[in-house]
């Protein structure tokens, strides 16, 4: 009887261990959850912007952690890729952060810190094969033409009002992706499919931020500019999941259902 009732009591200690194991993991996962977004259950689309879109796993923060180079040497689609691609991410961020001076909705600033991180990423690269960097340090100057032209366009069209400010950002966010998808295709180096796939990602991210802050806003449904309508729904609908939300959730673009 006495060895009964010990083996009972030792069951039963295991079963408590792993209950209370159980609840641990769970409770670690929901704070994890909770946490993962940047946002505070309001404006999450907007909040969750921080680094870019961080339900990309290591998209835009932490170190690179470059792989090495498919060659030594860059050919000249290369060369002008990672050049144009400087300056189109200090667009973004150039953009964003002025916008964010003239509207009071946080979007622009959060996601002006992930485009610095972008065009950071871009630098790395520049650096690793010696070229040298257009960049400059002044917002809102371009060694680029067209990017200087396309900068001035911008800026005018988001000072007009908030729903045309969020309308530039999606904009930027399309032409961004579409870039990125030209010259992934014009490569086979392992850096440039590193860098440009994770920026592409945080691409997505914005972009389904914008329209769906663009609609809370507004109540406008976006139409994209750049993209065909078939691209765009699958653009939003990937960020969408992999933030965590399925496709029309808080942190997926505006397409028919709910932001």
């Amino acid at each position: 009887m006495f060895k009964k009732i010990i083996s009972v009591a030792v069951l039963a200690a295991v079963v408590g261990l792993l209950i209370f194991g159980a609840v641990n993991r769970t409770l670690a996962k929901t704070g994890d959850n909770a946490t993962g977004l940047g946002g505070s259950g309001t404006n999450q689309e907007e909040n969750r912007q921080g680094s870019g879109g961080q339900g990309v796993p290591g998209n835009e923060s932490g170190p690179l952690n470059l792989l090495p180079a498919a060659s030594g040497d860059l050919d000249a689609n290369e060369t002008a890729a990672l050049l144009y691609m400087r300056e189109e991410e200090k667009l973004a961020h150039d953009v964003y952060l002025t916008l964010s001076a003239q509207w009071s909705s946080s979007i622009f600033q959060n996601i002006s810190q992930s485009e610095q991180t972008h065009t950071d990423a871009v630098k790395v690269l520049i650096d690793r094969y010696n070229l040298t960097d257009p960049n400059s340090n002044t917002i809102g100057v371009f060694t680029n033409p067209d990017l200087q032209a396309l900068y001035d366009t911008l800026i005018g069209r988001g000072n007009q009002s908030l729903g045309d400010a969020l309308q530039v950002g999606a904009a930027i966010e399309e032409i961004d992706i579409l870039d990125l998808e030209k010259y992934l295709s014009q490569t086979d180096n392992a850096d440039f499919q590193k860098v440009f796939t994770n920026l592409k990602s945080g691409s997505y991210n914005h972009l389904s931020a914008f329209t769906a802050t663009l609609y809370r806003h507004t109540g406008e449904v976006y139409q994209p500019q750049y993209l065909s309508p078939e691209a765009y729904l699958a653009i939003v609908d990937t960020a969408g999941n992999t933030s965590g939300n399925s496709g029309g959730g808080s942190g997926g673009g505006y397409h028919g259902g709910q932001p």
